[in-house]
């Protein structure tokens, strides 16, 4: 067989989805690493200030092209709540975005007692009218819920801290389960290396978080981004139509109108308020010029729906920029030397080449990510027919256009 030619990681290579912050004494290899930038994702309450220390030693200063950071500047920071952790956090009925602020609310308080048994009988799925003993043991031994306005206002102090960070890991899940609390007997077998808060092992409950509450803990957050003009990186796992409606009530009222050739013709000369098709490419959808209702980029991450269903986003008249990032590790069962599957083929063909992003989501920095981010974008050159010094070139691109928007950045 002939010899595949050498990766070009010169040209810059962007991990869009990560955890490095999970198995944090990998960190110290991210300036070694063959990839250029890691966009590093908070998931729960363990992680957040990880994901901003590691920010303060190795987060890009600035959205100058890459060619003129240093090599420590080799990673972006998310900062945001997983729809597994949703369940740990309560909503109050009066929360807004003045308690987002401080004026009320906000307090971090947390449930204990009866009023633990009430939320997580209404967050969690099956609900029961009437819990049995062995439920409420369930609702008791997990986590005491904490104040979601709370977080959110410590969530914001984040994105104002770091004006390049994005918003993420958020979204929905319906195939989840909760898992058991933390056997304390079991404590000499945990991995010391991990940081707390994953499942680690632990058995599954019955329950799954309710989606109508994953649904509001996933708006307040789209909505953050939006205040805060933020890209977005999305998680969605059998839940492809309920994200799809969640992400269209923010910029529904808010679609871009689209003259077709004809209607264009007719009209005589160009109307500056029209979006051509021609034109969708290059556009800034989501614009830095003015707050919208809706994030400006939303990036969905290892993109597990089918064709079909992701065709819904390729409607010129969505005003966000979106995008689909794919991973060996999600989408291929670390399928590494085998076979692409054809359905993988048919997935990446659909996705338009200027919205295809690569990513690891590994939990650890290092040699292993490298190769696995070189897997994906040689499988993703092949199905596109790029060579690799282009894919590695376009892919990078939209990486730049993800994370800084159109126009804030050189080519």
């Amino acid at each position: 067989m002939p010899q595949e030619p050498a990766f070009p990681w010169h040209i810059g290579v962007f991990d869009a989805h990560c955890h490095p912050t999970d198995i944090m004494s990998s960190i110290p290899s991210l300036p070694r690493m063959k990839a250029r930038c890691l966009t590093i994702m908070g998931t729960r309450a363990q992680d957040q200030d990880l994901v901003a220390s590691v920010a303060d030693e190795y987060g890009v200063k600035a959205s100058s092209h890459h060619s003129e950071w240093s090599r420590q500047e080799c990673m972006l920071p998310c900062f945001g709540w997983h729809p597994w952790f949703a369940h740990v956090m309560y909503l109050d009925s009066s929360d807004s975005e003045h308690e987002r602020e401080g004026e009320a609310g906000g307090t971090g308080k947390t449930l204990t007692g009866e009023d633990k048994v009430a939320h997580y009988q209404k967050a969690l799925a099956p609900s029961r009218q009437a819990p049995s003993e062995d439920d409420r043991k369930i609702y008791l031994s997990l986590p005491d819920p904490m104040s979601f306005s709370a977080f959110l206002t410590q969530m914001k102090l984040h994105l104002e801290k770091y004006p390049l960070a994005l918003v993420g890991e958020i979204g929905l899940d319906r195939a989840f389960r909760i898992p058991e609390a933390w056997d304390p007997d079991a404590e000499s077998s945990r991995q010391p290396e991990l940081t707390r808060g994953g499942r680690e092992g632990r058995r599954l409950t019955p329950f799954r978080c309710a989606p109508a509450h994953q649904k509001e803990v996933f708006k307040r957050q789209l909505q953050l981004a939006a205040e805060m003009c933020r890209a977005v990186s999305v998680h969605g796992v059998q839940a492809h139509g309920l994200l799809f409606d969640a992400i269209k009530e923010l910029w529904t009222g808010h679609e871009k109108p689209i003259l077709s050739k004809r209607e264009r013709k007719k009209r005589g000369k160009d109307d500056p308020s029209i979006t051509y098709p021609s034109q969708l490419e290059d556009s800034d959808q989501g614009g830095e010029m003015g707050k919208k209702p809706y994030p400006p980029r939303i990036c969905l991450h290892s993109y597990s729906g089918t064709p079909d269903a992701f065709k819904q986003y390729l409607n010129p008249a969505i005003p966000v920029d979106m995008f689909a990032s794919f991973s060996t590790t999600i989408n291929l069962g670390d399928a590494a030397g085998e076979e692409t599957p054809e359905s993988f083929v048919q997935m990446v063909k659909t996705v338009p080449d200027h919205m295809i992003l690569i990513e690891s989501d590994l939990h650890t920095a290092g040699d292993e990510m490298d190769r696995r981010l070189e897997d994906i974008v040689r499988r993703i050159c092949k199905i596109k027919g790029w060579g690799l010094e282009e894919g590695v070139e376009r892919l990078g691109k939209n990486w730049r256009r993800f994370v800084f928007g159109k126009g804030m950045v050189p080519p």
